[in-house]
Order: structure tokens, then sequence, then C-alpha cells
């Protein structure tokens, strides 16, 4: 530091001035004299040095070397020793002497450590401001160690949060940190939530702030601690997000969060099961929010298999060219919404089994991939055999572009779009698709058996009309 931090003004005089260094009372005598001695600009880098070494906790004794000296450092020095240094580029002046110097003027009898105080302000030894430090960042963490210690399922997720260094990463000090995790630990002790209910209701009850988990270090944390809870998997971005809060039961928005369906069973003992019953008895396509899958969803009977396609298109095109004719099918419009994954696994908790068609390029197989992560599938004409049919059928459709990625449940399909750079969406092989839809293997679960006669004029009906 240099001696502008100087506590004292010029023609200050003084004695009993106190220093944070040994907790002793430094004389200091005569300031203005030792700033004449010492507290020039070109002696600023000699008390910056003995500065270091006493907040490093070391002697100040032995020697100190500016490298490259100007002409005016070295008279400085001179001055202050009564003789010149060595010659040379390199500057050493010994500690000893310049603590033996201030001693004999008056200026200061306590020495150069006096001096560096009267002259830079107080000097905390490092290890006692790291002790400070580590002592208020223990405080901060104290009411969280204690919701933790109730908790013993959290107490990995404690120990990797201390060893990650998060929360120093989104609170840089223990002051900033301090409300953060208290806020923290007054949330955990009621998570996970049962029944479901609103983000920030839940926000609001217990920090007092219904957006207080929008976004936001208390969110991250917040998240963190989730994954732990619940085994929810790791991921980035908004859907990521909205999936955690859920499986925590925090709905982020119980009506955006949507999926498609048609014909797929329900039952008479619910609401929404009523609807899709309904809504399926009529060959009508069906709208179900994430508020109706977790308030009041469906008791469907066991056993079942459902068919999942990707795009909307397959629906409206199932719904008007099959109708009550078509096998239940679940439509993701895209990547998997939460309110599409509840569906999904509470199907196959009931024993429900689905067979998934995506569209062949990187972002379809990264939906799927997606989708094998939270519900189990078999592909339905979704291997590298059936890309290469449909290539073989289109082999004109538009270039596959983006980042490639693998296909777990087929590891060839990837090399095999690579290799062929050509994209085939679901629209191109909707005859397919739909003559699978109709066929009695299909029908005969979940919804009951169509005859072959009905299945046959379905599927030749699908046909004609996409020709």
């Amino acid at each position: 530091m240099g001696v502008g931090r100087s506590p004292a003004c010029a023609g200050d005089r003084r004695r009993g001035a106190r220093s944070t260094a040994g907790e002793r009372v430094l004389l200091i005598t005569d300031v203005p004299r030792l700033r004449r001695l010492i507290g020039s600009p070109e002696l600023t880098w000699l008390l910056d040095r003995a500065r270091r070494r006493m907040e490093a906790g070391q002697p100040l004794d032995g020697t100190v070397t500016l490298s490259g000296a100007a002409d005016a450092e070295r008279a400085a020095v001179a001055r202050l020793l009564g003789r010149a240094p060595r010659p040379g580029r390199s500057l050493s002046v010994s500690l000893a002497a310049v603590d033996r110097v201030l001693r004999a003027s008056g200026a200061s009898p306590d020495g150069l450590a006096a001096a560096v105080v009267a002259l830079t302000g107080p000097v905390v030894p490092r290890q006692q401001t790291a002790d400070r430090l580590a002592r208020a960042w223990d405080s901060a963490f104290g009411p969280l160690a204690a919701t933790v210690a109730a908790r013993p399922e959290l107490a990995g997720w404690y120990a990797a949060l201390h060893a990650t260094g998060l929360v120093r990463r989104l609170a840089s000090h223990p002051e900033a940190a301090t409300p953060l995790l208290a806020d923290l630990a007054r949330l955990l002790p009621h998570l996970p939530v049962s029944p479901p209910r609103s983000l920030s209701t839940f926000a609001a009850e217990h920090v007092g702030s219904a957006h207080a988990l929008d976004h936001g270090p208390l969110a991250t944390l917040t998240l963190d601690a989730i994954r732990a809870l619940t085994g929810a998997p790791p991921g980035d971005g908004a859907q990521a997000r909205r999936d955690t809060w859920a499986a925590a039961g925090l709905l982020l928005d119980e009506l955006s969060s949507q999926v498609l369906t048609l014909n797929l069973p329900g039952d008479p003992d619910t609401a929404t099961g009523q609807a899709l019953d309904a809504l399926g008895a009529v060959g009508q396509p069906a709208v179900l929010t994430l508020r109706q899958l977790v308030r009041d969803p469906p008791r469907p009977q066991p056993g079942g298999t459902a068919y999942v396609c990707e795009n909307p298109a397959v629906v409206l095109a199932a719904a008007d060219r099959l109708g009550t004719d078509c096998a239940p099918l679940v439509c993701l419009q895209g990547q998997p919404s939460t309110a599409a994954l509840r569906l999904l696994r509470h199907y196959a908790e009931a024993g429900w089994t689905f067979r998934y068609h995506g569209d062949f390029d990187w972002g379809g197989i990264r939906i799927a991939t997606r989708l094998l992560a939270h519900v189990p599938w078999t592909p339905w004409r979704y291997t590298v055999a059936d890309y290469r049919s449909a290539r073989d059928t289109h082999p004109d459709t538009a270039p596959l572009t983006g980042t490639p990625t693998d296909a777990p449940w087929d590891p060839a399909l990837s090399p095999a779009l690579l290799a062929s750079g050509r994209r085939i969406e679901e629209e191109l092989v909707l005859v397919d698709l739909l003559a699978d839809l109709a066929s009695p293997a299909a029908t005969g679960r979940g919804r009951g058996p169509v005859g072959p006669s009905a299945s046959a004029s379905a599927s030749a009906s699908a046909a004609e009309g996409l020709d």
C-alpha cells in the first residue's frame, strides 16, 4: 500500500498511537519528520514490501530488492541510510538498517513496524483475516447446517456444496451469503411438497416473496437440493428447471404445460379420466394440462400400450383418418413438457408400455433421448433400418443440420444420419405410422379390438388422404 493511506495529517505531532501489529502502543513523536524520512513517493515500494511482510506475519529483517530502480529511488535510499547504495540496476535495502535509522532519528522510536502503521494504516496479519473470514462463513452456514443435521438424506449434498464452492460463487462474501443460506434453511424442511402446489405460493409462504424462486442464487441452490432429495437429473434450460421443480411437487405453471393425446383411455372415477373417455368415444384429440394431471390424474387400467410421437401433425392425421379406430396416441409437441412426462410416468406406473417415433434429425434424436431418460420406450419405426427405408423412398429431403448426437436405443442410427446427411420428418412417413396405429395388434390394446375389416379400411383411407 502507498503512503496516501496515512491516518495522520501533515504537521501532526503525537504520542501513543496504537497499532494492531503486536497490540502494543507505538511511540510516534514526529509524524511530519517521519514522512520526510521514509514517506516520499520514491520510497513507497519500501513501505509496501515491509507492509506485506507484516501482513504475512514475517519479521522485518533481511533485505528487500527493487529491480530496475530509477535514479530518484536510489537517491532516496541514499538520503535515508546516509550512504549510497551499491551500483547496479537492482536496489537492495536492509530492513534492519532502516529500522535502526528510524529509531535513532526519534521520528519512530518503535522502528520500522511503527512507521509502516503510521504512514499506511493498521496492519492485520493475513492469518487473522483468514481466520476471521472462516468464522464469518461458518456463521453464515449455521442455519443450513442445523437444517441438514435434521435431514440425513441431505448430508452428501451439503458436503458437495462445500467441496464445489457453489455458495461462494453465488455469494462472494459471508455478508451476502448469510440471508441467502437462512432462506434456504427455511425452505428445505418443507421439500418435497405433497400435495403439489404453486411455486410462487410456496416461496411467498416460506421466504416472504412470491418471486424469490423465479431465478437467482436461492433458486439455484434450492434446485440443487431438490435433485439430491428426489434424484431428478441435472440439466440446463427452462424445461429442465420446470421438471426439477415438479419433481419436488412445485408447479411453475400448471396451465401452460400441456400434452396432446388421442384415444388414450381414462376411467370413470376422475373428471380427467371421464374427459379422456368422452373425447376418445368420438375420436377427438384431448389436451391435458399439468394442473389436471397433478390434481385429478386419470386411473388407467394396467397393461396397455400407447404410441408416442413428436409432432402434432401425426395426431391430426390420425384423428382425421382413423378417428376412434386409432390406437392410444400421445404427442410430445417437441421437447417433452412436464405435463407429458408426468402423464407418461403415470401410465408407466400402471404397467403401460410405449412405442416412440420422432423426426430423423439431430433435434429429434435429442428429444427421444431425453424422453428415454425419464420413461422407457421401444422404437416405433425409429431404427437405422427404418431411416434407410424412408431415405430410399424420399431421397431429396432437406439437408441434415445441427450438432450430431448419439441414439442410445440404436447406436447405428446416428452414423447413418451423418453419412446420409438427410433428415426425414414424421410427416413424410405418415402412411406407415397410420397403418401401425390402425392395425388390430395396436388397437387391440387399451381401447379394445378393432376388426380386420375396420383396420384395413382405416389404413386404406389414411393412405388415400395422404397421397
